[in-house]
């Protein structure tokens, strides 16, 4: 395995490489985690049966989880190609900057995310990589268009996706979108390497890097569409979200109006 660290580079969180393989593919998916336990493990034997870890390079994004479940060894049993840490400041917003700037660095041609608390399809990775390959820019996953599935959605959830934020992102993107929350998506390289988007940027502390990049590429004049994915909520038990009371809710509104206002743009 190979190590590194990486310190002071503007717009990028201080992070640490742990390189558990070479690059192998011309893309990669990356999924921001943080204490996410039994969830990720499972996503990520999901993945390796889906035979995911041969088609891309999976590199996990971790926030400084603590409960042992980024032990390398481990991970490399799971597939898992490249584990960075971060060490500076911000939440996934950083988390996602650290692994766009590695994924960047180390020339894949285009990027994925999806999350790492084993509710999405993992499997239907191979679907971003041809529309990518397709000269898309922005391939976002939607439970919502034709042969995607919605499972246990909470209400609250889904009508908030559906008569809200969805409205007010398509509205700044200019493009109907159906699950503009869903962080399972795919970005080429040639977007985010744009002049006119920039995301490594430390104004993307949380969430703002999500709403920000779902508008930007069409504002732009870039490709973007949406293929179909399932999103499967826990029938009994706690809903595993970072987003949730009052406070998350209303932050996470506090990020939709600003992008719409334009805020994030460079």
């Amino acid at each position: 395995m190979n190590t590194a660290t990486v310190k002071h580079v503007s717009g990028v969180p201080d992070y640490e490489i742990c390189e558990i393989a070479p690059r192998r593919a011309a893309y990669c998916l990356l999924i921001p985690v943080i204490n996410e336990g039994a969830r990720i493990l499972t996503e990520l034997g999901r993945a390796q049966r889906a035979g995911v870890d041969k088609v891309c390079d999976i590199i996990l994004c971790d926030g400084g989880s603590t409960d042992g479940s980024m032990n390398p060894d481990t991970l490399a049993l799971y597939g898992v190609n490249t584990l960075l840490t971060k060490t500076g400041p911000g939440k996934q917003g950083a988390q996602l900057r650290m692994g766009i700037h590695y994924a960047l660095k180390r020339g894949y041609e285009g990027v994925m995310t999806v999350d790492g608390n084993n509710k999405d399809s993992i499997e239907d990775v191979p679907k971003f990589i041809a529309k990518l390959k397709e000269g898309y820019d922005l391939v976002q996953g939607s439970r919502f268009v034709k042969g995607g599935h919605a499972i246990n959605t909470p209400k609250s959830r889904y009508f908030a996706v559906r008569l809200i934020h969805a409205p007010v992102i398509s509205l700044a993107a200019r493009q109907w979108f159906t699950d503009t929350t869903n962080a399972y998506r795919a970005y080429s390289r040639a977007y985010l390497t744009h002049p006119e988007v920039k995301p490594l940027r430390d104004v993307f502390a949380g969430y703002e890097l999500l709403a920000y990049l779902s508008v930007r590429a069409t504002q732009l004049g870039l490709k973007a569409c949406e293929v179909p994915v399932t999103r499967a909520y826990p029938a009994t038990g706690a809903t595993p979200t970072k987003i949730s009371g009052f406070k998350g809710n209303s932050d996470l509104l506090k990020i939709l109006f600003a992008t719409l206002a334009g805020k994030y743009n460079p």
